[in-house]
């Protein structure tokens, strides 16, 4: 993630960019807003890193922007669409897949697209409807499977792509960074499918810090998303 704001802030024109992160690690969402607060800064943007409007877009992340412009009132925060779904995104997830040797013109190829998954149903339609786009689009077949939360699993996914036809497997990630979650896919997969390819998630790629900033500027501006 620091690595990623780091390519934000040599692509950007003038905005500072600072990390902060919802849990787990520091500093957190609320100690940098007070530090940007406490610096003279009065409006702030929040660009959510999250691939879809699930608990940490809906609830958790407005509630620390309350909690953080009520005790410093002369604060003001805009949070910004979450990132995906969007097609630059879809095309890094399919380059990291051809990276890790996945042919999707193979017939023969079954791809899995794994996300972290949520108990708030559309977002993984969201993830859902993205797999069936790359299926449609593609000789490969392509199922989604989620990390945790939701069905199918990976087992389920590559046990239906068999069920296809498929005789090989790849794993694509619709994940920004590795992780727990990104290694539990990957031991699922080598139990399920051994030898099955599995990409690496989105990572730094300048792309990704564009729609970062396509956030930015439509937060500013009021834009909103219909995706």
């Amino acid at each position: 993630m620091r690595a990623l704001a780091e390519v934000v802030r040599t692509r950007s024109d003038g905005p500072d960019v600072h990390v902060a992160f919802l849990d787990l690690s520091e500093p957190s969402v609320g100690d940098a807003l007070a530090d940007l607060h406490a610096e003279g800064h009065r409006h702030v943007v929040a660009v959510p890193l999250l691939l879809g409007h699930a608990y940490h877009a809906r609830v958790d992340l407005p509630a620390l922007v309350d909690e953080v412009t009520t005790r410093l009132p002369r604060l003001s925060v805009t949070v910004s669409d979450v990132l995906g779904p969007d097609p630059l995104l879809e095309d890094v997830a399919l380059d990291r897949l051809a990276d890790a040797g996945a042919d999707l013109s193979d017939p023969d190829l079954g791809v899995v697209l794994a996300a972290v998954g949520s108990s708030h149903a559309p977002a993984n339609e969201v993830v859902a409807r993205i797999a069936r786009g790359w299926d449609g689009r593609h000789p490969a077949r392509v199922a989604a499977a989620f990390a945790s939360a939701a069905r199918p699993d990976v087992p389920a996914a590559i046990a239906k792509l068999r069920a296809h036809g498929t005789r090989r497997f790849a794993v694509a990630s619709w994940f920004f960074a590795p992780g727990l979650l990104p290694d539990r896919i990957a031991e699922l997969t080598a139990e399920s499918a051994p030898g099955a390819v599995v990409a690496a998630p989105l990572g730094t790629d300048p792309r990704v810090a564009a729609v970062v900033l396509h956030r930015y500027a439509d937060a500013l501006t009021g834009a909103v998303r219909t995706a």
